[in-house]
């Protein structure tokens, strides 16, 4: 089973690559022009174990991390395929020092997103909390999956960020994995 997938968005505004195995050991090469964005998607590769390269640049932060979601989505909802053997659910509890942050995910073939990271509105590093928002809720849509992520408590914006990615990163480790040989839905496909 080869589920690995290759996109490309090119658009008036961003050109974003993403190359993704689902089936990888961690590994990365990062290169979104923002160090945050940079940090945040590694960690979700080596805490999912997935291989993921990314390159991205654009006109704008919002366009570029917002486009890097949806073209990431993409590749995910591509790789993973009809779907056949997997998981499908995966959650995750994590801590990162102070801060505390649960996540719960379907690939369902159906969008749905919850969010509630307690972000107060600020730049993290290099990058506006409002668009850290839009990369959950375009990736989540883009996967065509349920993504449920909820910061429980924590004081520093970053600590609170680092929690919610490794939340994701370690659902999608839980989630991607094959069990069996069947659609896991009672309908036959998803």
């Amino acid at each position: 089973m080869n589920r690995t997938s290759k996109i490309s968005r090119k658009t008036a505004e961003t050109s974003i690559t993403v190359d993704l195995n689902l089936d990888g050991s961690g590994k990365y090469e990062i290169n979104t022009g923002y160090k945050f964005m940079d940090h945040m998607l590694t960690l979700l590769a080596r805490h999912s174990g997935i291989d993921l390269i990314i390159n991205a640049t654009g006109d704008l932060t919002h366009h570029i991390i917002e486009d890097i979601g949806i073209t990431l989505g993409e590749c995910f909802e591509k790789a993973i395929g009809d779907k056949k053997g997997i998981n499908r659910y995966g959650s995750a509890l994590i801590p990162m020092d102070e801060s505390l942050a649960r996540c719960a995910i379907d690939f369902s073939g159906r969008k749905a997103l919850v969010l509630d990271l307690k972000l107060n509105e600020c730049n993290i590093e290099d990058v506006l909390v409002e668009d850290v928002r839009h990369f959950f809720s375009s990736f989540a849509e883009n996967a065509k999956m349920n993504l449920h992520l909820h910061v429980l408590y924590g004081e520093d914006q970053h600590h609170k960020t680092e929690a919610a990615f490794k939340a994701l990163a370690r659902s999608i480790k839980d989630a991607k994995r094959i069990v069996s040989s069947e659609i896991p839905s009672t309908k036959g496909m998803l």
